[in-house]
């Protein structure tokens, strides 16, 4: 499986959790399934940094992921397999969604002092696009021009 083709899957797993996390905060989707104690997803979720500029930091995550599975299927394709443009607007959506995670991962952990199972799932993958996104960055760099 190439580096495109694991961001577009891993990332549409994201996205279902994210719209499930939506659907729960917008009471669409029955009990929320996490556990962590007086502290875990729902407290987490129902602060205020479960929102950002008065969107649901849920929804952001589930649109954001969802660009992110339809450009990285997009480069996967063979016909772009090689090319650096899909990378670059790959490395547009992560590299943000990165630093957003570390703010909300400093919010979750430092001012809430608690923890959410889905946002660590979460913070992984985007963790690990970052990670693999400057590597398949470093593969085309070296690939001859066309």
């Amino acid at each position: 499986m190439t580096i495109r083709k694991f961001i577009a899957v891993v990332a549409l797993i994201n996205a279902l959790v994210a719209t499930y996390l939506h659907l729960w905060k917008i009471g669409l989707a029955g009990s929320l399934a996490c556990g962590g104690g007086s502290h875990g997803c729902e407290y987490i979720q129902g602060s205020r940094y479960g929102w950002f500029m008065g969107i649901d930091v849920a929804m952001i995550g589930a649109v954001g992921y969802a660009v992110i599975v339809l450009v990285a299927i997009i480069a996967a394709m063979p016909k772009f397999e090689d090319e650096k443009w899909p990378v670059r607007v790959l490395q547009l959506l992560i590299f943000p969604a990165f630093i957003f995670t570390l703010r909300l991962k400093y919010a979750e952990f430092i001012i809430l002092q608690g923890f959410c199972r889905w946002c660590a799932v979460s913070a992984l993958s985007i963790t690990a696009f970052t990670v693999l996104i400057v590597m398949e960055w470093k593969r085309v760099q070296r690939l001859p021009a066309a």
